[in-house]
């Protein structure tokens, strides 16, 4: 079997954890900003778990992988409802339109 070094899930990580920065930064729909932050946990994930299998002897990667899951799948529930909040007051989901909280 075929031992594929650290460092290439390392790269993977960085390119997948840039996409979701550049879509977070470069975007302004906030259905596009909640995918590229998923983007970025995961590439976080892919780190941990990499790390991980790196160091076989203890399994602290993928506990914290499995809990950036569960914030992941909250963040996505809070961050859709918030989202379906915004459409229903403004009719769209761009993130310069959402100054409901602003005086």
């Amino acid at each position: 079997m075929i031992s594929i070094p650290l460092e290439h899930y390392l790269v993977v990580a960085a390119v997948i954890f840039a996409i979701g920065a550049c879509g977070f930064l470069a975007r302004r729909n906030a259905l596009v900003a909640l995918m590229s932050i998923e983007l970025m946990l995961n590439a976080v994930n892919v780190t941990l778990v990499a790390f991980n299998r790196w160091h076989g002897d203890n399994h602290t990667g993928q506990m914290f992988a499995f809990f950036i899951i569960a914030v992941a799948a909250a963040e996505a529930a809070v961050g859709l409802a918030i989202v379906l909040a915004l459409f229903r007051l403004k009719k769209s989901v761009r993130t310069d339109t959402a100054d409901l909280l602003k005086n």
